[in-house]
C-alpha cells in the first residue's frame, strides 16, 4: 500500500493506495469514523457489488443507501433526497458519510455531507479510473443544472480516500477507456513521461492489467494531490486541471448527459483544446495528431459528427469558470504542460469544435 497526503493545514488528508486494501478499512478509517452512525451511498450498479460488503467491514448499524446509476440523475432533487435518508438513519454531526462508486456518487454525496447540518465528514472509496485519479481528490463536490455541468456545489474535502485496484477488475471495458480520459490528460498538463508511458502500454491497461494500471493511478494522484494543495479553490494553478473540460462539459450539456460518458466527451474535449492550441499557433500539427492517436489508442472519440456547434457554443458561456463573460481557457504549448488563456474569441471556439465534426 501506498499513502498521499494532500496537505492543506488542519484539512489535510490521507489517500491510501493499493490492491485489496479494501479488508483493511477499519484500520484506516480508525481515526475518521470516531464511533458516530456511518451511512454508505452507492449506487444501482456498485451497490448489488460491494454495498453488503463495505458494511459489514464497517461494522453494525452501518446503513446502506443507493441512487440510481448515471450522470442523469446528479441534480438537486438527488440531494434533497440523500438528505432524508441521512436524517432516516440517525446521522448527526458526529456522523460519516461513505462514498462507494464513481464520480457521480463522490459528488453527491460529498455534496450532500458539506450541507447536512452545515457539514460532517465523508471518506471517498472511488470505484472508477476517473473516480480514483480525479473526482475523488481535492474536494470538488455537486451537482448539475441543466444549464451547466457542476454549477450548484462547494468545495469539502473527504477525511479520507482509499483508492483499492482491485475493485476494478469488476469495471465494464467501456469505463475503463472512459477513465483513461483523465488519466492522459495529467499527462499532458504536467508529466511528458507519463504521457509516454500511457503511449506504450495502451494494450497492458486496457486489459485491465492492474500492474500496468499502478503507475498511471499513483502518478495522477500526486499530479492532483500537489496541485489542489498549491490552489485549493482554483484561484490560479488548479484551472489547469480542467483541461478540456470547458469543451468537454459542454458536449456533455448539448447531449443531454445521456449520450456520453464523462471521459468520453473529456476526450472529444481535449482534442478540441488541442485544435485550438494549433490554431492559436501554440503548438503544431504533429502535438495535435499526437495527442488524438493516444486517445484513440484507448477507445476514445476525437469524432462528433452530429455535435450541435452552436448550441456547444451557448453551454460554454454558461461555463462555471468564467469570469466578466470571458472564458477562462487551458491551452497546451506542448506536451507536459498547459497555459490558461482568456483572450479566445467566439470564431477559434467555433472552428475547434467543428473539427469535432469530421
Amino acid at each position: 500500500m501506498k499513502t498521499l497526503t494532500v496537505a492543506l493545514g488542519d484539512r489535510s488528508y490521507p489517500i491510501y493506495l493499493g490492491k485489496g486494501i479494501l479488508d483493511r478499512l477499519p484500520a484506516l478509517l480508525v481515526e475518521v469514523s470516531k464511533g458516530g452512525a456511518t451511512i454508505i451511498v452507492t449506487d444501482s450498479n456498485v451497490g448489488p457489488l460491494y454495498g453488503e460488503r463495505v458494511a459489514s467491514l464497517l461494522g453494525p448499524g452501518t446503513a446502506v443507501c443507493a441512487l440510481p446509476a448515471g450522470e442523469e440523475q446528479k441534480r438537486f432533487a438527488q440531494i434533497d433526497w440523500l438528505c432524508g435518508q441521512f436524517l432516516e438513519a440517525g446521522l448527526d454531526r458526529g456522523s460519516m458519510v461513505v462514498a462507494l462508486g464513481g464520480g457521480v456518487v463522490g459528488d453527491m454525496a460529498g455534496f450532500a455531507a458539506a450541507v447536512f447540518m452545515r457539514g460532517i465528514r465523508f471518506v471517498q472509496i472511488p470505484t472508477t479510473i476517473v473516480a480514483q485519479v480525479d473526482s475523488s481528490v481535492g474536494g470538488k463536490t455537486g451537482v448539475n443544472h441543466p444549464l451547466g455541468k457542476n454549477t450548484i456545489g462547494a468545495f469539502y474535502q473527504p477525511s479520507a480516500v482509499v483508492i483499492d485496484m482491485a475493485l476494478l477488475e469488476s469495471l465494464p471495458d467501456r469505463e475503463i477507456r472512459a477513465g483513461m480520459a483523465e488519466v492522459i490528460k495529467h499527462g499532458v498538463i504536467a508529466d511528458a513521461d507519463l504521457f509516454a508511458y500511457l503511449e506504450r502500454e495502451s494494450r497492458a491497461i486496457l486489459a485491465k492489467n492492474v500492474q500496468a494500471l499502478d503507475m498511471p493511478i499513483l502518478r495522477s494522484c500526486e499530479i492532483k494531490s500537489a496541485i489542489v494543495a498549491m490552489d485549493e479553490r482554483e484561484h490560479g494553478r488548479r484551472a489547469e486541471l480542467n483541461y478540456g473540460h470547458t469543451f468537454g462539459h459542454a458536449i456533455e450539456a448539448v447531449s443531454e448527459y445521456s449520450r456520453f460518458l464523462h471521459g468520453e466527451a473529456l476526450a472529444l474535449g481535449m482534442h478540441a483544446a488541442g485544435v485550438l492550441a494549433c490554431t492559436l499557433g501554440m503548438v503544431d500539427a504533429a502535438f495535435v495528431a499526437r495527442q488524438r492517436a493516444c486517445i484513440q489508442a484507448y477507445g476514445l472519440p476525437t469524432v462528433w459528427p452530429e455535435l450541435p456547434v452552436d448550441a456547444a457554443l451557448e453551454a460554454m458561456r454558461h461555463d462555471k469558470k468564467a469570469r466578466s463573460g470571458k472564458l477562462k481557457l487551458i491551452v497546451p504549448d506542448r506536451i507536459g504542460h498547459v497555459v490558461q488563456r482568456t483572450d479566445v474569441d467566439d470564431a477559434a471556439l467555433r472552428d475547434a469544435l467543428e473539427a469535432l465534426r469530421g
